[in-house]
């Protein structure tokens, strides 16, 4: 019966879904079976809108995906002491955990969906243009979900193949993580020759993949590999043309006001590089901004801000006034709450507010990151780093020129990433990538955090289903 349940929700395409926004067209779709579904352009883009759809749950991208990678870092506050999200925030997180069980479980789904376009769009009689960019669209998606699931898990198995009934292998085996790594960069690197580029995307399917998307994506994808077992000797250099590629397209740009780029009326901006998009009711929203907000200003003030963020920000830094507020009538540190997110027609939980997967500062750092990887030395890789502090307001004042060793230019992407992209879904990501999560945990709450929890655990279910996967040292 758990193999029957297991199929089916692989097996689920996900064209009966409403609509997100924009291109996302609501229409009544019943359960085909692919091999009649794919008979022209048109169900091209409905399967298409089908995988983009798949970001949207709560248990995926519209709330598990920044409490599984905010949460296991030392920026936000989990009210509770013994829930599944205070077990992220706490280090205590066992196979049992199922907001990890809903990120590994959602990934999965939409990488199924991913797949069955990338298998049976190429086949369809229409123009090869729009074609390349439909497929390009499916496979950016489906490296962004591995990406995920081999910065969270490791080794995970690999499918680029649909599941299409009982005689499928439904129990893979965890695939080694440079071969998951390879089809990564192969998918982007797909998406990024073929996806139309930002500025040819049409006003009404904003929110599709670019192909700066695409090398964005390759930039942090190299710069992640670079720090793994799966590392090659170029990753670096890669990840820095991927950046100037970026830089240099002029595509996109630093917007001058820092608040501008959550406001949800000047969404789809030339710093935002890919988002995945929310909006208010009959489409899908964000519940971000009810979470996040107190009570008083009608949220849930489910997280709140760690003392030490509110004590790093310097007093001038226009990014602290802007993420953090405190409640009326106090200082009490413990009493700021995060106000980034913000949309003055939210209904109830519904709120206009993208997820942000990569924006140009963003890109930014990465490039800074990824010069000083290579030659700590070099004072250009400074440059990055002082436009996304300069337009804080902190580098009018204070530009740094001097060249640091390469642990202490670390150190200072660390705080200014937190500072930057607090509540966008990348702060344990980074502390992993740069070597920094144990030590800052160490430092501000004098925790001792295993080196298990590098990695997340494979989800219980899963191993339940599948007895040839194996778990993650230290959580046997």
């Amino acid at each position: 019966m758990k193999n029957k349940i297991l199929l089916l929700s692989l097996l689920t395409l996900g064209l009966t879904l409403g609509s997100c926004e924009k291109f996302l067209e609501e229409k009544p779709y019943d359960f085909l079976a692919a091999e009649n579904f794919y008979q022209n352009e048109g169900d091209a883009i409905a399967g298409l809108n089908g995988v983009f759809n798949a970001l949207l749950p709560q248990t995926y991208y519209g709330r598990t995906g920044w409490q599984i990678t905010e949460l296991p870092a030392e920026l936000i506050r989990v009210g509770s002491s013994t829930d599944e999200r205070a077990q992220l925030s706490r280090f205590t997180f066992t196979p049992t955990n199922t907001e990890i069980n809903s990120w590994w479980t959602n990934s999965y789904r939409m990488i199924n969906r991913a797949n069955d376009v990338i298998e049976k769009v190429p086949a369809i009689t229409m123009d090869e243009v729009r074609k390349n960019n439909i497929v390009g669209n499916a496979r950016f998606l489906r490296a962004l979900g591995y990406f995920d699931l081999v910065r969270c898990f490791g080794d995970v198995p690999l499918v680029t193949a649909t599941v299409k009934g009982p005689n499928d292998e439904l129990r893979p085996s965890r695939t080694p993580l440079a071969q998951v790594y390879d089809q990564i960069i192969k998918d982007l690197q797909f998406a990024e020759a073929n996806c139309y580029p930002e500025n040819k995307i049409a006003t009404g399917e904003k929110g599709r993949v670019s192909s700066g998307a695409a090398t964005a994506v390759l930039a942090k994808v190299y710069l992640t590999r670079a720090n793994s077992t799966a590392a090659q000797p170029t990753d670096n250099q890669k990840a820095l043309d991927a950046c100037n590629t970026v830089i240099n397209s002029n595509q996109y740009s630093l917007l001058p006001v820092y608040g501008d780029v959550f406001n949800p009326d000047k969404e789809n901006g030339p710093e935002h590089i890919f988002s995945i998009q929310f909006d208010l009711p009959p489409n899908t929203g964000s519940i971000i901004v009810r979470q996040f907000l107190p009570s008083q200003l009608n949220g849930l003030g489910t997280f709140t801000v760690e003392d030490s963020l509110v004590r790093a920000y310097r007093t001038n830094d226009v990014r602290r006034a802007w993420n953090i507020s405190n409640q009326a009538g106090t200082t009490t540190l413990a009493r700021y709450y995060f106000n980034k997110f913000r949309d003055d027609k939210r209904i109830v939980n519904d709120s206009r507010c993208n997820y942000l997967i990569t924006r140009y500062a963003d890109v930014l750092l990465m490039q800074s990151e990824a010069r000083n990887n290579l030659n700590a030395n070099d004072p250009l890789k400074y440059e990055g780093y002082n436009k996304v502090r300069q337009r804080a307001g902190i580098a009018q004042w204070l530009p740094i020129t001097r060249v640091t060793t390469k642990d202490a230019f670390v150190d200072m992407l660390v705080r200014e990433r937190g500072w930057e992209l607090v509540q966008e879904g990348h702060r344990w990501f980074d502390l992993v990538r740069l070597g920094r999560l144990q030590e800052r945990e160490k430092a501000i709450f004098n925790r001792t955090v295993d080196n298990k929890y590098l990695l997340f655990p494979i989800p219980q279910p899963e191993m339940v289903l599948n007895p040839n996967l194996t778990q993650n040292p230290g959580y046997n």
